[in-house]
């Protein structure tokens, strides 16, 4: 006897594709009914509206506030992800091992960048390779050829002396750096806040960019023209208020930077949206924020102005697409999260999972 899922109601196989029924079998997504045969099969029926499995393109399993954390916790991180039905993650940078998730049905596929690289006391402690420029290409390379795909750099952060962010890297050794990642088949992402990176890295030949709250009319239609993505971490930006009253005593200019850019948090990214740059969904979970944050980061892109059918697609089709990540295709793995109403019409219907289906399986 071999087990089958029946999944019926509505189907969201692509942002204007509908089906009304599909099935699992051996794990894998089918179109057509099982065949009867000598094999009996036990079938569990599940009714309701269907999504790919949802991505968090930024997301750090295995990290916390302070560095690395064991594989227990790292553990506790991906179940709460896959709790809120994000199936998929870019981790963009930690410190720690968790190649052991590979080996995990029932845990969501991570795509790693390796561990964050960042110049000398520039980010935060115990996360990083802290080094100078000149060792920059050796360590993307390195980088490269651990991760899955991606090597991810600190693009900018505060400067103690100058009190605040300015960029990291010059723009020689940014384009040599980002250059050595593609040689090697990997694409490059950075952590950048403020302004003054983001014509460097793009003009580099950079494929993403986190936060990206430096944006301006000047940089949007470079990002454009050369297609490069932006995950705003909108839920993370929240947090700038809170940055800047903290550091206002010593660092006056970085607060008041940091306050400039959550102010216009949505019109950055809904500028951006309008100019035709890739928009995904992240949301910055494992360093001080909690995990399954991504039906909260959806919404934020809604607030912001980005239209829901996009918003969705950013953590659902087009963020898979992204990623190199099959769908609902037939055939495909059976990642998939099913709802009670259509989160087409309510992206907050996000927040409430009926069904998980991770590997074929029902997982919640």
């Amino acid at each position: 006897m071999s087990d089958v899922l029946h999944v019926k109601g509505r189907i969201l196989v692509g942002p204007d594709e509908v089906r009304d029924e599909l099935w699992v079998v051996g794990g894998r997504i089918s179109y057509e009914r099982p065949r009867a045969g000598a094999a009996a099969h036990e079938v569990t029926t599940v009714t309701g509206w269907a999504l790919p499995g949802l991505v968090d393109a930024h997301c750090h399993v295995g990290l916390d506030a302070h560095g690395p954390v064991d594989d227990a916790t790292s553990e506790k991180q991906a179940l709460a992800d896959r709790e809120a039905g994000t199936l998929l993650i870019r981790d963009a940078g930690s410190p720690s091992d968790t190649r052991w998730i590979d080996a995990r049905e029932d845990l969501p596929k991570v795509i790693r960048a390796g561990r964050h690289i960042a110049r000398t006391r520039r980010y935060i402690r115990n996360y990083a390779h802290e080094i100078e420029p000149a060792d920059l290409v050796a360590y993307v390379g390195r980088e490269a050829r651990r991760g899955d795909g991606w090597v991810k750099l600190v693009g900018d952060w505060i400067d103690r002396e100058v009190g605040d962010l300015t960029a990291c890297w010059p723009r020689a050794e940014v384009e040599a750096a980002i250059a050595e990642a593609h040689r090697l088949g990997a694409r490059v992402t950075a952590h950048c806040f403020a302004e003054d990176s983001l014509r460097d890295l793009v003009e580099a030949g950079i494929d993403c960019v986190e936060h990206a709250t430096g944006l301006t009319e000047d940089t949007i239609p470079l990002f454009a023209e050369r297609g490069v993505a932006i995950v705003p971490t909108l839920v993370n930006i929240a947090t700038f208020p809170k940055l800047a009253s903290g550091g206002e005593a010593k660092f006056p200019r970085w607060s008041a930077h940091l306050r400039r850019l959550h102010e216009r948090r949505y019109d950055t990214v809904r500028a951006a949206y309008d100019a035709g740059v890739p928009v995904y969904v992240g949301t910055d979970a494992g360093g001080s924020l909690p995990h399954g944050l991504v039906a909260a980061e959806v919404a934020e892109l809604v607030k912001a102005g980005i239209p829901a059918s996009a918003a969705l697609s950013a953590t659902a089709w087009g963020a898979r697409a992204w990623l190199g990540r099959p769908g609902l295709e037939e055939g495909a793995p059976a990642d998939l999260v099913v709802y009670g109403e259509d989160p087409r019409a309510d992206v907050s219907v996000l927040a409430d999972p009926r069904r998980v289906v991770l590997a074929g399986r029902i997982r919640g």
